[in-house]
């Protein structure tokens, strides 16, 4: 829940896409429906909100259609309303849809909003693809209780950070950084001081 709606799912580590495996599918959408239900969008100045605007309204725009593509390819939308109107162009419920295609635009593309897209999944070769299969590659998250599974996924994605059985990764004390088209060089840890030095090769004749 923080990974995707934390300031309003707007963090460059937000989860974009949920792949979730068959056997627990049905149960995990019905429960992650009733944790977004209980979210409340709102205005930061009133204190029971828990979710606020996105940051223009291009940005809701955005989300609006990859809320909208999701469903015209088949996508059900089990818990939120979507754009929120009547508050502001910029506001924009926290929703969960489930069912989404692999070729939907939220799959394929960033959403930087509170959508919560869920695609089900059989096999750890079948998600790990789908992972792997946009071209950027900033963070992952990952739930087993597998352990030789969960390194063995972790080594698979392709991406600069892993979060296992846990969703927020980002420390000072950790390489913060990504690959692909999310960038080059690590910020953070003893490797982002990397960014600041100079390799000078001197080569000495005795």
């Amino acid at each position: 829940m923080s990974s995707k709606f934390r300031n309003t799912g707007q963090t460059c580590v937000s989860s974009n896409r949920m792949f979730v495996q068959s056997g627990i599918y049905d149960e995990f959408c019905s429960k992650l429906a009733q944790k977004i239900s209980q979210l409340k969008v709102g205005h930061g100045i009133d204190p029971t909100s828990s979710v606020g605007p996105l940051i223009n309204e291009r940005s809701a725009d955005k989300v609006q259609h990859h809320l909208e593509d999701a469903v015209s390819r088949g996508a059900s939308v089990r818990a939120g309303t979507g754009r929120r109107q009547d508050l502001g162009a910029c506001f924009f419920a926290p929703t969960l849809v489930t069912d989404v295609p692999k070729d939907a635009l939220v799959n394929r593309e960033e959403t930087f909003g509170p959508l919560a897209a869920v695609t089900k999944f059989e096999t750890e070769e079948e998600v790990v693809a789908m992972s792997n299969s946009v071209q950027v590659g900033l963070a992952a998250y990952l739930y087993s209780s597998d352990a030789a599974q969960m390194l063995r996924v972790a080594e698979d994605l392709q991406v600069g950070m892993v979060g296992v059985n846990e969703g927020v990764v980002s420390s000072e004390m950790a390489p913060f950084g990504g690959v692909k088209e999310s960038g080059v060089g690590r910020e953070g840890s003893i490797y982002g001081i990397e960014e600041y030095q100079e390799i000078k090769y001197i080569y000495l004749a005795l």
